[in-house]
């Protein structure tokens, strides 16, 4: 049976500054610190700008610990990051992004942008916590940034 990726997408306005938000999303190796369900981060490879490009994750989903890899695409820096899966262990793929747009007023608007291909369908109900957790990484994101 063919499964669909499942989509999200959320915007906020954050209290800080472009660069420091900006700052704080290629900062991977500290997500732990902010982003509740991120337990660790292994950066395997940089680009020729010392940015994480290839980057293994772990994380709690649905109950259980899971582990995927991602691509990271700076071709857009510092106004978006985007990111793309390499492998994982319950995921088909995983493709987002964050864009970064300044207000004008110090502050920054984010937009997040997810698509999650699961290996094994779920539930609809499953399917709605889950990215309710999820899109709390905007939520989370916005309250490290205006600490």
């Amino acid at each position: 049976m063919q499964t669909m990726a499942e989509t999200a997408t959320e915007s906020i306005t954050i209290a800080a500054p472009p660069d420091r938000v900006w700052a704080i999303a290629i900062d991977l190796e500290a997500y732990p610190v902010w982003t509740h369900d991120v337990k660790d981060v292994v950066i395997t490879h940089r680009d020729e700008e010392g940015r994480p490009s290839t980057v293994e994750f772990r994380t709690s989903a649905l109950g259980r610990s899971t582990h995927y890899t991602l691509a990271y695409d700076y071709s857009d820096a510092p106004n978006a990051l985007a990111w793309s899966m390499i492998k994982g262990d319950i995921q088909r793929s995983i493709d987002g992004a964050f864009r970064f747009e300044p207000t004008g007023n110090g502050q920054t608007h984010v937009h997040y942008d997810l698509a999650i291909e699961l290996v094994v369908p779920l539930p609809g109900f499953v399917k709605r916590r889950a990215e309710r957790r999820i899109l709390n990484a905007i939520k989370e994101l916005k309250a490290f940034a205006e600490a």
